[in-house]
């Protein structure tokens, strides 16, 4: 069957991944921002779960791909202690200010991983040729793609994820990912062929606090402080149900 990737944010949301069914999961911190490279203990600790697939994403910081050299030299360290704590890849992405790949950084970053997977992340849904941008990353060496299609959410992307996938012709993975459930996962793979997906699978889990100080916020005032979303165990199964006729 296609293969299931979880973006998943905990150890506590690793394990849910694995036990649903999922390969791999890709592991963040700050998932409210897309995601940036987690703690040196959160990976050793998701490490720790067998039976799943561990990529990390290298990312350090939120906002745009454009970085500056103190930031790539953070990348690669994280990248070398991503290779010494054992995970099985890195997921990376670099743009140019014009929009297009940056092939010298990401040539940097992969040969920091060598021997590791490696996934471009959705910096290509912020590349300014997608076409163009995909020829580059096949270059580079890069595993998979991960990709929205260039739209909000991989459904709507539908179209360019097609071509896409027709464009590798096998040469690199199109992983679908962005706005992915159980209820649209079969037909997203359906309607693009794509072999791997890529989904959160994520619910609001309520905290175990009894005293709670209302009116106070670590950060967004509109965030609710005594709740966090985790990966549930039961939509990642509902997922793996949904596309196991999907053979690879």
């Amino acid at each position: 069957m296609a293969k299931l990737e979880i973006c998943a944010g905990s150890v506590e949301s690793v394990i849910a991944a694995r036990d649903g069914g999922a390969a791999r999961v890709e592991l963040c911190a700050a998932l409210e921002v897309g995601g940036i490279t987690p703690s040196r203990g959160l990976i050793a600790q998701a490490r720790k779960v067998e039976g799943i697939e561990l990529n990390v994403i290298i990312r350090p910081r939120s906002g745009d791909f454009l970085y500056n050299e103190e930031e790539v030299a953070c990348m690669e360290q994280d990248i070398r202690t991503c290779k010494e704590l054992g995970a099985d890849g890195v997921v990376i992405g670099a743009l140019t200010a014009d929009g297009d790949i940056d092939t010298a950084l990401c040539s940097r970053l992969i040969a920091a991983a060598s021997g590791m997977s490696i996934t471009f992340h959705r910096a290509f849904d912020m590349c300014r040729e997608p076409r163009k941008a995909l020829e580059d990353i096949i270059a580079l060496g890069c595993h998979r793609v991960l990709t929205s299609g260039q739209a909000a959410t991989a459904y709507e992307g539908i179209p360019l994820i097609r071509e896409l996938v027709q464009q590798a012709c096998g040469r690199i993975i199109i992983m679908p990912g962005c706005g992915v459930n159980s209820r649209n996962a079969a037909h997203i793979l359906q309607e693009t062929a794509a072999v791997e997906i890529h989904a959160s699978a994520r619910t609001s889990v309520e905290s175990g606090m009894r005293f709670r100080h209302s009116g106070v916020s670590m950060g967004n005032s509109e965030h609710d402080e005594y709740a966090r979303k985790e990966t549930s165990c039961e939509e990642v199964k509902r997922i793996v149900e949904a596309i196991k006729p999907h053979s690879l």
